[in-house]
Parts: structure tokens; C-alpha cells; sequence
């Protein structure tokens, strides 16, 4: 299994200094069908290039929300092979940006099993970065029961990648809650989390968390969820967000599917890290 770890150097990286970038969000209510799950993604990626969006991120489980937890299972891929790999690819290229392809399940060691990985494609459709998912979800209050790792399988290494925007993290929902992997990223201009909050845990902690996550770290953050009731009954909590490095949100959208979008400042950047140098100070 190929492994992207955080010395990943993505196609189009340089020395040069990095530009600043619009970001966009693309919020989806996902269903159990594929093709129609892409083709909304799809609908929406143009969407969000149409207001200038350079680098684009989908949400987790962006092709698909079964009605059983085991249908991902079904539509699992090989690393480098399969529609849900092709469509990424192609759209990245059509439209000559950066995609974030959320999360979609891929082929594990275990059979039964998948990897919940997020896949980068660089403007000419390469695979410029991958990671899977570390932190396996698991949660039960009521009728609310969730165990991860029943259907997938954990991966073992953190990513970060070089982009013309600059240092980019990538990690997938349930990892918000573990400071320390983003600490592990190194420092990073930009952290990308496609997620599928539930709305229980997403009311109580979403937001907050995120803007921690921007705050501690000095940078901007890319809060890409899905956000609605889907087909089996679950309901995801949504309010995607653009957030900058003082912890301010730029844009949100609530519910529903569609797209923000928003610039990441260098410039903002520096300002708090010189005003507040925060990560020069770490002890540990």
C-alpha cells in the first residue's frame, strides 16, 4: 500500500513563497448512489470554480452514505483504480485545480474491511497526496451508535503535502478531537478536515473544536462536513466553515448541499504568528 507520510512534496511545490489561494467548501447530503453522489459533487466543484476557487475539498463519505454501514464495503477501490479515483482525477484536470477528494473506501489488508482515504489531485488529475483516516469514530448515547472501526480499518500515518498555497494537512473528522496529530503535521498553513459530523457531536463540538484547531495552530482551517438527514436516517451536522488563524469564521453554511468560499491570506498569516509567536514558543 502506497503511504504518504508528512514530508509528502505534491507535483507544482517550489521554493518559491506560497500564493494565497480561494478556498472552497463543497457541503453534500450524500446517498446510497454513487453516480448520483459524483455527479453532485461535480455540479458543485464547478460550482465553486465558477467563484474562483483554486483548491476545493469534498466531505467524507462524499460518494457515498449507505443505507447499512457495511455498503461502502461494496464499492470499495484499489489504490489508483476505480470510478470514484477516475472522477477526482478527471475533475481536478477539467478544471485545472487542487481537489481534496473528502474520503472514499479503499481496499485494506483486513477483507472485510475498508480505508477511509482522503486522496489529493493536483490540477493536471495526478495523485499528489494520500492519506487514511487514523482515529476511528466511535459513540453511543440513545438511539445514537456508531463503531468505525466494525467496517474500516485505521490507518498508521499523519500527511501533510507541499502545494503552490503552501503546507497543506489533511485529516478526517474523528481526528479533530486529537491535538496531537495536527502537532505532528509540523507546521502547516492550511488544515483540510472533510468530516461527517453527527449532528449530536457536531452541535456540542464542531465548531469549537475547529476553531481550536486554527487557533493553536496558526493557520486556516477547511471545515468540510456533510449536512442534513440522509436516506438512512442519519443526521449530519453541516455548518462547513472557512476559519483564519486568530479562530475567526470568514464563511459558513449551515444545512443543505453547496459550496463557500474564501481567500487564505499569507499576508494573515504572518501578521499572527509575528504578533503572537505561539509556535516559536512550544517547549515540547
Amino acid at each position: 500500500m502506497t503511504k504518504f507520510t508528512d514530508t509528502a512534496k505534491a507535483s507544482g511545490a517550489s521554493n518559491t513563497p506560497p500564493k494565497n489561494a480561494r478556498l472552497a467548501a463543497v457541503q453534500m447530503v450524500s446517498t446510497p448512489r454513487v453516480d448520483e453522489n459524483l455527479a453532485t459533487a461535480g455540479a458543485l466543484i464547478a460550482e465553486a470554480v465558477a467563484q474562483g476557487a483554486e483548491l476545493v475539498a469534498l466531505p467524507e463519505y462524499f460518494p457515498i452514505i449507505g443505507r447499512r454501514e457495511r455498503d461502502k464495503i461494496n464499492v470499495r477501490e484499489e489504490f489508483g483504480a476505480g470510478p470514484i479515483q477516475d472522477f477526482l482525477s478527471k475533475t481536478a484536470a477539467r478544471h485545472g485545480i487542487w481537489l481534496v477528494g473528502g474520503s472514499l473506501p479503499l481496499t485494506a489488508p483486513s477483507p472485510d474491511k475498508v480505508l477511509n482515504a482522503s486522496l489529493v489531485y493536483d490540477p493536471q488529475g495526478r495523485c499528489a497526496a494520500r492519506y487514511d483516516k487514523i482515529h476511528l469514530f466511535g459513540f453511543q448515547k440513545g438511539k445514537d451508535r456508531y463503531n468505525e472501526s466494525a467496517t474500516i480499518q485505521a490507518g498508521t500515518s499523519p500527511m501533510a503535502f507541499d502545494s503552490p498555497f503552501g503546507r497543506v494537512g489533511v485529516t478526517i473528522c474523528y481526528d479533530l478531537r486529537f491535538p496531537e496529530l495536527y502537532r505532528a503535521l509540523g507546521v502547516v498553513d492550511l488544515n483540510v478536515i472533510p468530516s461527517a459530523f453527527t449532528e449530536v457531536t457536531g452541535r456540542a463540538h464542531w465548531e469549537i473544536l475547529m476553531r481550536a484547531r486554527a487557533v493553536e495552530n496558526q493557520c486556516y482551517v477547511l471545515a468540510v462536513a456533510q449536512g442534513g438527514v440522509h436516506e438512512n436516517g442519519r443526521e449530519t451536522h453541516g455548518n462547513s466553515m472557512i476559519i483564519d488563524p486568530w479562530g475567526d469564521v470568514l464563511v459558513r453554511l449551515e444545512k443543505g448541499p453547496g459550496v463557500i468560499v474564501g481567500t487564505m491570506d499569507h499576508a494573515r498569516i504572518a501578521e499572527v504568528r509575528e504578533s503572537l509567536p505561539a509556535l516559536k514558543h512550544r517547549a515540547l
